[in-house]
């Protein structure tokens, strides 16, 4: 959606009066991004740009008018970071959704996509993309794998296939470095990547995950200039004052209220601070909404509605280098949203490149994604499991006990360690525990399935399965009952891909997701019915305790970049010193012991 020379031609003509605008907004009441105001206005539109911001009611010469009754008007909302991968929906479907909640803008990375696709993953993202009304930049993911040496996705991307990225003139820079490991520690992949986004004179997202001090300052010395992963108010603040752009987001609304309270300690806000969602699935995107939903977290929490405004379009605007977006004045793109109050912000009027394309939540067309592009199937390259497969063994102990290292919770994992007993081979899952099952579905080694002991999860009464398993994204499933895990996972790898719920042999929910095992081709509301009712039945195999113990908690259990312990298709891994860990401390076996550090 660039603009033509003519069309800026017709904006300067329409702009001193020659020729009338395209499109009238009269009794407006803009919400002022540089100077805090509120003031009463009109909008003259000339094809996709503003031609003129002017007193209200001084022209009327237009081809369409538009009366907002006093409505306020913003910029169209942007989001700074996020993996569409995680709404469970094509571009085109997402972009319905959040287009009717005035989000006009996205940065989107696709690590998720390209774990499974590589390449062709990031160039589904771009062409699924194209022409949308929804400004998509695409980002070159740089966590693929997201940890090296500890997990394989269904690709590696090093420096060669970042530079070949970001020569793509639709990518708009570097998506979140999540190795910060391997970028602490001067890994040659690492240097690769940042070197090559350097270069490129584009963006590089951060991902400082529990990073501080020297840390932090090396981090950012290395390239880096935003990050998302706030896990305290402190922590925003350090970040902040480091020098980092932060990316406040949705999806951890506890720490909300104390980074509001930090926040607005400071002596002014900084333009440094934007917003964005990462990852929100499909039914809390409906009911809830993205970006907008966010928004209205902060004011409830004491922030003015034209600060969270400006966070969400021209602090958004300048981070991502897009000077046409992010401000209503003469020049910039006619992206705009009309908002009825700013104590709770719902859009009522939608308009992108000038075109008015949804009223109080409805989209005026359905989007197609260009006939060409061919969404990836077929990603779930496994056999059938069987329910032995879903077991815990000890190499050659069929009847003794063993003391075994184990995952201690769930979103922030600690070691732990349990004495326990095999019989018949397997070792019989303590009380107050469960098994997480990890098995490679890309085809790029031998399948073998990882198993270890998770504490923290309580009983799981049935068993989880899903292909969607930050990043690399393979198949997973937890349970105590070795035949309800083996028919979660078959379901998943007959169907494609997607989550499953199974309890004593009956299928409680299902939801497929057959391109590239992430997506699914449903229609939207269909799609977060069955993803509400997956959410809703998965009480009934586990008890969940917020905040971090959560549904959410599942697609993230195996994401060995961050630290602790997490089990990947690789094994028991240490995210802290990068290191597959022998789970098996002592064993009993007739007599024999075995023993290992």
């Amino acid at each position: 959606m660039s603009i033509t020379n003519y069309s800026r031609r017709r904006a300067v003509q329409a702009a001193k009066g020659e020729i009338p605008f395209d499109l009238l907004l009269t009794q407006a009441n803009i919400v002022d991004m540089v100077t805090g105001e509120i003031r009463a206005a009109d909008i003259g539109i000339v094809d996709s740009l503003i031609a003129s911001v002017h007193p209200t009611g001084s022209r009327l010469d237009a081809n369409e008018i538009h009366n907002l009754n006093g409505y306020f008007i913003s910029p169209g909302l942007i989001d700074t970071h996020v993996h569409l991968e995680s709404s469970h929906l094509p571009p085109n479907r997402y972009a319905e959704i959040v287009l009717t909640q005035g989000t006009t803008a996205v940065f989107w990375d696709p690590h998720e996509l390209a774990n499974v696709l590589g390449l062709e993953g990031v160039r589904y993202a771009i062409e699924a993309s194209r022409n949308l009304p929804l400004h998509v930049m695409v980002a070159a993911p740089s966590s693929v794998p997201s940890t090296p040496g500890l997990e394989m996705s269904g690709a590696d991307f090093a420096g060669d296939e970042m530079s070949t990225m970001l020569s793509w003139p639709e990518v708009h820079g570097v998506a979140e470095v999540m190795d910060m490991f391997g970028v602490l520690h001067g890994s040659e992949r690492m240097e690769g990547i940042l070197n090559a986004g350097l270069a490129s004179g584009k963006l590089i997202e951060g991902h400082a995950r529990g990073l501080k001090g020297a840390d932090l300052q090396a981090y950012l010395a290395a390239g880096v200039t935003s990050d998302h992963e706030l896990t305290s108010a402190e922590d925003a603040l350090e970040k902040l004052r480091a020098g980092l752009t932060l990316e406040i987001r949705g999806s951890h609304p506890y720490l909300l209220p104390d980074i509001v309270a930090e926040l607005q300690k400071l002596p002014h806000l900084s333009s440094q601070i934007t917003v964005c969602t990462d990852d929100v699935p499909p039914d809390v995107l409906i009911e809830k909404g993205g970006i907008i939903a966010l928004l209205n977290l902060l004011i409830e929490h004491g922030m003015q509605a034209t600060d969270v405004l400006r966070f969400a379009t021209l602090n958004a605007a300048i981070r991502l280098q897009r000077p046409d977006l992010g401000l209503i004045a003469a020049g910039r793109r006619a992206d705009l949203v009309v908002f009825d109050s700013l104590k709770k912000l719902q859009a009522k009027h939608v308009y992108v490149a000038g075109e008015h394309i949804a009223k109080n939540g409805q989209l005026f067309k359905t989007l197609a994604t260009e006939q060409d592009v061919l969404p990836p199937r077929d990603t779930m390259h496994l056999s059938p499991v069987t329910a032995k497969e879903c077991t815990l063994q000890i190499k050659n102990i069929t009847e003794g006990s063993a003391r075994l290292r184990h995952i201690s919770g769930a979103r922030f994992t600690q070691w732990g360690e349990v004495d326990v007993q095999i019989c018949n081979g397997q070792v019989q899952i303590p009380d107050g525990f469960s098994v997480i099952r990890v098995q490679h579905r890309h085809g790029r080694h031998q399948a073998n399935p990882q198993i270890a002991l998770l504490e923290g999860w309580g009983e799981l009464r049935g068993a989880i399965a899903t292909s969607y398993s930050h990043d690399s994204h393979n198949l997973v499933v937890l349970g105590r009952n070795a035949d309800d895990m083996a028919q979660a996972a078959n379901l998943l790898i007959e169907s494609g891909g997607g989550m499953a719920l199974v309890q004593n042999g009956k299928v409680l929910a299902h939801v497929a997701m057959p391109i590239a095992g992430m997506l699914s081709d449903l229609p939207a509301e269909q799609l977060a019915k069955q993803f509400r009712q997956l959410r809703e039945l998965s009480s009934q195999i586990a008890d969940w305790e917020p905040p971090y113990r959560v549904f959410k908690a599942i697609e993230g259990t195996c994401l060995a970049c961050n630290a602790g312990p997490h089990l990947t298709d690789l094994g028991l891994t240490d995210g802290t010193t990068r290191e597959i860990v022998d789970a098996v401390i002592a064993t009993h076996n007739n007599n024999n012991d075995r023993r290992a550090n």
